[in-house]
């Protein structure tokens, strides 16, 4: 079986995924890592949760010339979550690689930080089209020693209509550039972009598991008028830590989300209405599990990263049964067992026929069951805390665990997920705690200095 080190990867790169604990590539990575690395154009197509990002991450930082503090690689993303998410885990394989600067730019923010930050050039950029565009037309960007251009999730880019910013993008990048595209499917209209953006590519495509050992997919007749009660019936009897709800609309996202809510669930909702700050602590306080179900459109949920999810609810059916596999995706990973359930009115039924057809173990009605009367919405584990402090203020993660596990009097188990942003970091601390210890790290220096701390 293929290790890491087979793959000749630089000594930092195998330093960096050991420290991870990661000794073997996915089935993406093993199949695409050789082809990328030897600089070919490819084109590779796996489900979501198979690696994919740190396939090309490796390999677009292997491919970095040592002492050259020029723009090197470029990723384009769909939605300001996967550029954010992709940029980190970029981070985390050069975390032992030194003098390496990735920088994610997005629109949403400020333009005038962002031109600020790229006068110490990066060797990485993660961006969304629309927003390298921007910074393009203000001369911002030299793509002179430009050695890599890769789309992510290249499907979902193309029906949110970014074909021609992409096109305009790679025409100012030099021709003998690699160009990588990942994605989850493979339509034709793939294929097309390939044609006109790579050369000779070498085509992967990893089969997709079956998601019927892992994940039991449930079809429910519902109503759109009905369908809160039966989510929130659902949700009583199972009582899932965590759930993310799928929606077509950011107002369905919205009135479903904000339904749950007076029902007493931990409920928010992510699309793409949100401002920058809203969008990301919704998404820290859904993985921290600060909160109990997320309600999100497709577009919006493309970017989370979310390695334990039991249950994920279709509000209402896709067209496209590929979307509907990409949505199950998202629970049932790494060996755990996940659960699906859509919620499917008449109006949809030639949806649930289209995907009863193309699920090779087929779809089958459910009757929900009853929960207990005296059942009650959980309430989540944990709470998150915001610290007016960040990467600009040399905070790191150990020295707000220090302060939690000091003077904050908690034990390390009941400190969660800590996220640290450029002015803001986010921990979760266990809920039955913390009150006291927001009031106890209000009064507690961090690194010899007091910070605003506050519940999100």
């Amino acid at each position: 079986m293929t290790t890491f080190a087979d793959l000749k990867l630089p000594p930092a790169l195998l330093q960096a995924l050991s420290a991870r604990n990661y000794d073997r590539p996915t089935p993406i990575q093993a199949a695409t890592l050789a082809e990328l690395l030897s600089g070919s154009d490819v084109l590779a197509q796996a489900q979501t949760g198979s690696g994919k990002t740190a396939a090309f991450g490796l390999a677009l930082l292997a491919r970095l010339k040592p002492g050259n503090t020029r723009l090197q690689s470029l990723v384009l993303c769909p939605t300001r979550e996967l550029a954010d998410q992709v940029a980190k885990e970029i981070r985390t394989l050069a975390s032992c690689t030194p003098n390496i600067k990735v920088l994610s730019l997005y629109g949403g923010v400020p333009l005038q930080p962002q031109l600020a930050s790229l006068s110490h050039e990066p060797q990485v950029v993660v961006g969304t089209p629309g927003r390298i565009l921007d910074l393009i037309g203000h001369q911002a960007l030299s793509f002179d020693a430009l050695d890599s251009v890769t789309l992510d999730e290249a499907d979902r880019m193309l029906d949110m209509g970014f074909v021609e910013a992409i096109q305009q993008i790679l025409g100012h990048t030099p021709r003998d550039r690699r160009t990588w595209l990942f994605s989850a499917t493979y339509p034709a209209s793939i294929r097309q972009i390939s044609d006109a953006l790579q050369r000779n590519p070498k085509i992967i495509r990893v089969a997709d598991k079956s998601p019927g050992a892992a994940i039991t997919q449930r079809f429910y007749r519902a109503e759109p008028e009905a369908k809160l009660d039966l989510l929130t019936q659902l949700l009583l009897h199972d009582q899932p830590a965590s759930c993310l709800v799928f929606c077509h609309t950011r107002d369905d996202a919205g009135q479903v989300a904000t339904g749950l809510a007076k029902r007493g669930f931990s409920a928010l909702a992510l699309h793409g209405g949100l401002d920058q700050r809203d969008r990301d602590e919704t998404v820290v306080q859904f993985a921290n599990g600060s909160c109990q179900v997320l309600v999100a459109t497709d577009v919006a949920a493309r970017g989370l990263d979310i390695k334990e999810l039991p249950l994920v609810v279709s509000w209402e059916l896709p067209k496209d049964p590929n979307v509907h596999t990409h949505r199950i995706g998202r629970t049932g990973r790494a060996g755990s067992k996940g659960f699906a359930y859509s919620l499917v009115a008449r109006r949809e039924e030639d949806r649930f026929e289209a995907l009863r057809n193309a699920l090779a173990e087929g779809a089958e009605w459910s009757k929900p069951e009853v929960p207990l009367t005296t059942s009650q919405p959980a309430t989540p584990k944990m709470k998150t805390l915001v610290i007016d402090a960040g990467r600009r203020d040399k905070l790191r993660p150990g020295d707000i665990l220090g302060a939690l596990t000091g003077d904050g009097g908690l034990h390390g188990n009941e400190v969660g997920k800590i996220d640290l942003f450029a002015t803001r970091a986010y921990v979760a601390v266990a809920y039955p705690r913390f009150r006291a210890t927001l009031q106890r790290l209000r009064a507690t220096k961090i690194k010899n200095r007091k910070f605003r701390v506050r519940p999100v």
